[in-house]
């Protein structure tokens, strides 16, 4: 099978032919630098995403707070972090970058605030 991808890796925006077999990566053309043979075995096998949403406050002047993984999570891993944070109250003022939940999943990332609330 073959998929047509397009590099986010730099500027040029390749568009990647990409052969799969196996849900494995057995060759790439149309990258006109290495990262795109990175991007385009990664997307395909494993592909990682940055995960963002917003948690409930108890008391406090925001209702919700914008949050996020301090590292790529597997994609497949969305669904349950959108679960288990629906299940996260924030109760104490926080700061832009203090980490709501270590190792988040088990995934070995925090999730983090990207806003002050007070």
């Amino acid at each position: 099978m073959t998929n047509n991808l397009t590099c986010i890796e730099c500027p040029k925006s390749c568009v990647l032919n990409v052969d799969i077999e196996n849900c494995k990566v057995v060759k790439i053309s149309g990258n006109l630098c290495p990262k795109g043979a990175e991007y385009a075995k990664n997307e395909v096998e494993n592909p990682l995403r940055l995960f963002t949403s917003t948690v409930l406050t108890e008391g406090l002047a925001l209702k919700m707070v914008p949050v996020r993984t301090d590292k790529a999570i597997p994609k497949s891993k969305a669904l349950d972090a959108a679960q288990e944070i629906k299940r996260l109250r924030i109760k104490s003022p926080l700061h832009v970058g203090d980490v709501i939940v270590k190792d988040f999943l088990g995934l070995g990332v925090n999730l983090i605030t990207t806003r002050e609330v007070i």
